[in-house]
């Protein structure tokens, strides 16, 4: 059965592929000659085709809107890079944010009714049937609660469930084909993209997931004047149904009517990138999923405007090294620090510890030159990481899943910023930010807190290192050990910590920064020697 559901689900995408014609797109790029020549011997090529009344931004979208959500959420990804489509093309993918044909009605008031467990009349005052928004995963109802509070229901699309199964069925194969027929691919790691992409769509099915997630960044930014976030019900979510706080605001693309209130169209474009700064480096949990039909605009201080952010479906997080390594990369890149660079691709394992880094620093250059000698506020972030992305083929440089959506939401940012401000300065935005944050992370309160965290784990280390050493010297266990045998441990542990203490010693001497992230096991080496040697 299952099966027969993929080879169905097969045909649908080549029956879309065909009835759009999106086989003439994919030949209007630059492809080698073999492959353009595969192209023209399709059997549909050769049938008599109709006019269609379409143009191939309209083919391309509603082939996308037909294949479901997959592919919905692609389209959305590349309706934000309008820097690197074609502009007929972006403007129909724009329709991909927030006007996906709607669900009928009578399913959505059934899904809450099963879901809430009670009808729609005794759970709201008042529920519009027409959809306020539809798109790939959900649509979204307005309702009043009993108590006069104005919400948003969104509901989940019924019947994703096989259907995304099927697709991300066909990715996976997709994904193992590539990798066993091409060293190219195997280094771009494509099986272990589809994963990830895979549990990212999943979880944007679960509705508690993205009201917790809500709820954090809603914390993360209380009071500021940079975003505001809804407030959740939680009473009336369910994994299928979330009810939120009702926000009314400007769509960000609604660049008429943002003109019209005169909102400070250049303030309102840094603080976007200072939002996804703040976000990624200050609290480690960023909104992932920053397409503009996810963002609007406050209408109540157009001179200070403010972000409001919704469906916080999707959202990232990067580890302590990560923050490090990505902000000591930043700040060396803008600088042209290129040997800096490629060091820190080395030390962090992004590309083989075997390189050799002036080859690496060189061939950074080489890219990057060219591009610096334009203002940097043309600088684009896409068309350097495409830049990258060829050069690094020479050195095995591997995709960082973790970083993956980090990636996707820069691009978002700064597509979005650039359709806001064309003269936006990402770096100077962004560069005030990045050295007050690692300004910080060197500061003494910062490095007090550190040691206290590494502290902590020093007494289960001691512990650890004394029951290893125990069942070392006791065989039989159920032998209670000789008094000799006990000062002969302690004088072992004290050895043991004299010896810790001194290649903590010798680390530190060694040490760039005393703070910095790759210290951190002189840190626990020397306290775990200092309480040996003083331990009773």
């Amino acid at each position: 059965m299952k099966l027969f559901a993929a080879l169905s689900r097969l045909l649908r995408i080549l029956f879309v592929v065909i009835r759009y014609r999106l086989d003439d797109l994919v030949l209007e790029l630059p492809l080698p000659w073999y492959l353009r020549v595969c192209g023209y011997l399709l059997p549909w090529r050769w049938l008599p085709r109709r006019t269609s009344p379409h143009s191939r931004g309209q083919r391309l979208r509603l082939a996308l809107e037909g294949l479901g959500p997959v592919f919905i959420k692609f389209g959305q990804i590349l309706s934000t890079r309008r820097d690197l489509l074609p502009e007929d093309i972006a403007d129909e993918l724009s329709f991909l944010q927030d006007k996906v044909p709607p669900f009928p009605p009578q399913q959505a008031v059934a899904l809450i009714e099963s879901q809430l467990g009670a009808p729609i009349a005794r759970l709201f005052a008042r529920f519009e049937q027409q959809p306020l928004a539809s798109a790939s995963v959900a649509q979204v109802h307005t309702a009043r609660l009993h108590s006069g509070e104005e919400v948003v229901v969104k509901v989940v699309r019924p019947g994703l469930k096989p259907v995304i199964a099927q697709d991300i069925a066909w990715l996976f194969l997709i994904a193992r084909l590539a990798e066993r027929l091409s060293s190219e691919a195997r280094r771009l790691h494509p099986v272990e993209v589809v994963s990830d992409y895979e549990r990212v769509i999943y979880d944007e099915l679960d509705l508690l997931r993205e009201a917790a997630n809500s709820s954090q960044l809603k914390r993360n930014f209380a009071g500021s004047p940079l975003l505001y976030v809804p407030q959740v019900h939680w009473d009336y979510c369910r994994p299928k149904v979330l009810v939120m706080e009702r926000i009314y605001g400007v769509p960000v693309t609604d660049l008429a009517t943002l003109a019209s209130q005169r909102t400070d169209m250049k303030l309102l474009a840094e603080r976007g990138v200072e939002i996804f700064f703040t976000q990624v480096f200050r609290d480690s949990f960023f909104h992932a999923d920053m397409h503009p039909g996810n963002i609007f605009v406050s209408t109540q201080q157009p001179w200070n405007p403010q972000y409001i952010a919704v469906d916080c479906g999707i959202v990232g997080s990067l580890t302590p090294e990560d923050q490090d390594y990505l902000a000591r990369n930043l700040v060396a890149f803008f600088k042209r620090d290129y040997r800096k660079v490629a060091q820190l691709h080395i030390d962090s394992g992004w590309i083989p510890k075997d390189t050799k880094v002036n080859e690496f620093e060189a061939a950074i250059r080489t890219v990057c030159e060219p591009i610096f000698e334009k203002p940097l506020r043309d600088i684009s972030f896409g068309q350097l990481l495409l830049r990258l992305f060829q050069t690094a083929r020479r050195f095995n440089m591997e995709i960082q899943p973790q970083l993956v959506l980090l990636q996707k939401t820069l691009l978002n940012i700064e597509g979005l910023g650039r359709q806001l401000y064309p003269d936006l300065d990402l770096w100077t935005t962004a560069q005030p930010f990045l050295e007050r944050w690692m300004k910080e992370r060197m500061s003494p309160k910062t490095l007090l807190r550190n040691l206290q965290t590494q502290l902590e784990q020093v007494p289960h280390l001691a512990n650890m290192t004394r029951d290893l050493l125990e069942r070392m010297s006791q065989p039989h266990a159920e032998d209670p050990p000789p008094p000799w045998r006990e000062r002969r441990d302690g004088g072992i542990l004290r050895l043991l910590g004299a010896a810790l203490l001194g290649g903590g010693a010798v680390l530190a001497a060694n040490a760039g920064s005393l703070n910095a992230i790759e210290a951190w096991p002189m840190w626990i080496m020397a306290a775990a020697g200092l309480y040996l040697v003083v331990r009773r």
